[in-house]
Order: structure tokens, then sequence, then C-alpha cells
């Protein structure tokens, strides 16, 4: 069974966005300049270095609506093992996949999808447990979660 670990939804107004969600339910948000798509990571939920301290709870991120993208809603990230074999899986319950995979660096690689019924889904297969341990798998130096560089949302695009 594949878990939901992260959600994302769109934005109009960061500044706003972020007052209404630390506002109404204290959560924290780091905005994140244009060189990162100008992404806003939330956290909701007390976390240190390996995610959510609290069995059951995840953060996430919003990201600026565009005119171009595709199913500007709130979505959910399922972490999968394989994201090559997940996208197989989808396309054979049919669902559609919107674009490859990305890699978003020390995170792992994501790719979005519709699902039947018209819903924005994204995929993660994340880098193994212990990403914040000295090395990835490509042996490059890990930096702080912090660090983290949103997809490119042109792989949304249908074909």
């Amino acid at each position: 069974m594949n878990p939901v670990v992260h959600f994302e939804m769109p934005y109009d107004d960061r500044a706003r966005m972020a007052r209404f969600y630390r506002s109404a339910f204290g959560w924290q948000t780091r905005m994140l300049g244009a060189d990162m798509g100008k992404y806003v990571i939330a956290t909701t939920t007390e976390t240190d270095e390996s995610g959510p301290k609290r069995r059951g709870t995840i953060n996430g991120g919003f990201y600026p609506k565009k005119p171009d993208w595709p199913a500007q809603y709130p979505s959910i990230v399922i972490a999968v093992d394989d994201v090559h074999k997940s996208m197989r899986k989808v396309r054979d319950a049919g669902g559609k996949v919107l674009g490859e995979p990305v890699e978003i660096p020390n995170v792992g690689q994501y790719v979005s999808f519709i699902d039947p019924e018209g819903n924005r889904v994204s995929m993660l297969q994340p880098i193994p447990y212990n990403w914040h341990s000295s090395t990835t798998r490509k042996g490059g130096k890990l930096g702080s979660h912090r660090d983290v560089k949103p997809k490119s949302r042109s792989s949304r695009k249908t074909a």
C-alpha cells in the first residue's frame, strides 16, 4: 500500500495564502524564490530531519497558478517504490500520466497524473528514508531538506 506523504495547492497571492494558513491553522510557510518556481513549503506539524514527528501527519506546499498548467486544484502526493512501474499501473488502471518524472533535488522522482475521476494526483519515489545521510545514490553531497527545488510544472502539461 502506498501512503499519502505530501499535499500541494495552487495560490494567486502567496502572501495572502501564507497569512491565511498561519492565522487559521498555525502553519509555518517558507517562501522560495523565482529560481525555485516561487514554491512555498508549508510545515503543518512538528518536523525533524526524517519528516513529521507525529504519525499520520504530512506537510505540503503551494505553487503559483499559471494559465498553461492543467488541473490546478488541491492535490495529494503518494509515495511509491518505483515511479516508472507506478506510472504503468496508473495507465493500466485508466489514469493519464502527465509527462515524465522529474528529479526534485534531495527528495526524489516526481510525476503527476489524472485519475479516471479527473483529479490531479502526484507520485513521488522518495530518496530512501536515510536521505539525510552524507551521500545520495549518485554519490553527491546532500543539502538540507530546505534546499528542495520544486519540479517544473511543465511536466504536468498534457501532450
